[in-house]
């Protein structure tokens, strides 16, 4: 079926100035493109009037955890209403594939408050193309909603090879584990994860990363880590990445690119400058940030790594010991916890965002600090005891970002969008449902902080450009038609953190390969995504 799109304002993901046009889809592709009012419907064909709306590349999302929603909620309405066509999976380095029983139920437990862990849900698959394979699977009601790209998770790889424990790679472990890399690219995903203050990737050291960087990087692929610290010590920990990229060659692109906690007050120029830098002397660095202060994780994640060794019994029954939990203590509130960013815990910054036990639901939206109040006990306890009752699958927000910060990194030239949205729980961080039409409509229309070609450039083109998208990204003929239609004087986010679960304003359209997913901004039902696999030319498409 074809479809005219008269007179909009086209915006074309390059950065190049907008210009008023008509473009005319046919099937899934972008078949014309030219002056508005130019072109005519022809016969049969549907014809919508852009008259006052602008029409850019559908937004990708950089950093979403949507591995499993994608296929548990098929609607996927959280992401389509603000216009993202396009998900990068796979993220901090722990999903649910390359994986075999016994890595699957560790990882499944330990993300939990990130996915979910339903019981009745068929696991079947193993592999990353087993995985993108289920992506794929069309069923009564389509396939995916959205495109989906995957990044091999190291700290699943470390748990399929090594197990959760924290010891040291042998030579032939780190070969196992890059033989797993190897696979899991030539099956389809264009890089590889980290998540460097989560278990058990954390437990991997420069060198081990480095050999792992080293098989990614000669397939062509990038490394997109979670580093070892937001908070003390943070720019160490960027070096230490900007190092790896460095020394092996392999593109790196910075996973949720910012400066929080107090230490890091308004010090993201200094994070600028560390990658100018190294962008000058031809290191392949881009970065994503999302548009929001608060940071969203698991309660688990604030424990030292030591203690969470081993996996979730093991964590559990070190928690339940009165010496060993004195132990967590200490280093949780007073010496500072790398799963914490070696900061020391603020209780007050740790806000309830989901549970797994639902006794535990009343808990959701509170502080530690305001429960440990509330109850007359001690916050330690407190967090401790939620995490024997959630069996550690607890979510949180974390309250420790800095506008500046924000702001500053958001402009950078390598800047793309990324969510990092947790799309379970009972209040859920917004940016799940806001991210793409706050850049949009606060940080672009309302502050100025980029043009709107900017803005939708730093959405669309250069993300699309980082993996290597096929005919994608871009508004241009022959271009799989992903694309939103939006009004430039409404968009704007309305999630709040007290009501998340909101859709954008001001998105009319939305396009997945052809198919308009939003229609007079209200979903159809249609479900038109494809998994984009990592081809042997070294460019990202469908199967």
């Amino acid at each position: 079926m074809s479809i005219l799109i008269s007179n909009v304002t086209l915006v074309d993901g390059s950065g190049a100035q907008r210009r008023q046009a008509d473009v005319l889809l046919d099937g899934e592709s972008i078949a014309r493109i030219a002056d508005a009012g130019t072109l005519a419907a022809e016969d049969g064909a549907q014809h919508l009037d852009g008259t006052g709306l602008v029409l850019s590349p559908g937004f990708i999302d950089m950093h979403a955890h949507s591995d499993l929603q994608l296929l548990l909620t098929p609607d996927h309405y959280a992401k389509l209403s603000q216009g993202v066509t396009t998900e990068l999976l796979g993220q901090d380095g722990l999903s649910y594939a390359p994986v075999d029983d016994a890595a699957l139920a560790g990882v499944r437990q330990k993300i939990a408050g990130w996915n979910d862990n339903p019981e009745d849900f068929d696991w079947d698959w193993r592999g990353v193309g087993e995985y993108l394979d289920r992506l794929d699977r069309q069923d009564d009601g389509g396939r995916i909603a959205t495109n989906a790209a995957y990044l091999v998770p190291q700290g699943t790889v470390r748990a399929l090879v090594m197990g959760f424990d924290d010891r040291a790679a042998t030579a032939e472990d780190v070969t196992l584990m890059q033989e797993v890399i190897r696979r899991g690219m030539e099956e389809g995903a264009v890089g590889m994860s980290s998540g460097l203050t989560y278990t058990p990737g954390m437990y991997a050291t420069t060198e081990e990363l480095g050999a792992l960087c080293r098989t990614v990087g000669e397939l062509g692929g990038f490394y997109a880590p979670h580093h070892r610290s937001y908070g003390k010590g943070a720019l160490d920990a960027y070096a230490e990445m900007i190092g790896l990229s460095r020394d092996t060659g392999c593109a790196l692109h910075l996973s949720h690119a910012t400066m929080n906690f107090a230490e890091n007050k308004g010090r993201a120029g200094e994070l600028l400058t560390l990658i100018n830098a190294a962008l000058d002397d031809g290191v392949d660095i881009t970065l994503d940030t999302y548009p929001y202060l608060p940071g969203a994780t698991t309660l688990s994640a604030i424990l030292p790594s030591w203690a969470s060794a081993g996996g979730t019994d093991a964590t559990l029954e070190r928690l339940r010991d009165p010496e060993t939990r004195e132990r967590i203590r200490e280093n949780v509130e007073i010496y500072g916890s790398d799963g914490c960013h070696g900061v020391v815990a603020e209780w007050d910054t740790l806000e309830i965002s989901g549970v797994q036990n639902q006794d535990l639901a009343g808990y959701v939206g509170r502080t530690v600090e305001q429960i440990a109040q509330a109850e007359g006990r001690e916050p330690f306890d407190v967090f401790t005891q939620i995490l024997l009752d959630d069996r550690c699958g607890t979510g949180i927000l974390q309250h420790v970002g800095h506008e500046e910060n924000v702001r500053a990194i958001m402009v950078h030239r390598t800047h793309t969008g990324g969510s990092d949205g947790i799309l379970v729980g009972g209040k859920p961080h917004p940016r799940a449902w806001g991210t793409f039409p706050r850049y949009l409509g606060h940080y672009c229309r309302e502050l100025g902080l980029l043009s709107l070609e900017e803005t939708v450039h730093h959405l669309t083109g250069r993300p699309a450009a980082r993996l290597k998208l096929d005919r994608r990204g871009l508004v241009r003929e022959g271009y799989a038609a992903d694309l939103v239609l939006f009004d430039p004087e409404t968009v704007r986010d309305t999630a709040t953190f007290e009501n998340p679960r909101q859709a954008a304003a001001g998105i009319r359209y939305v396009f997945v390969n052809g198919t308009a997913a939003i229609a007079d901004g209200q979903p159809t039902g249609a479900r038109a995504g494809r998994a984009l696999r990592r081809t042997p030319e070294g460019t990202t498409a469908p199967r």
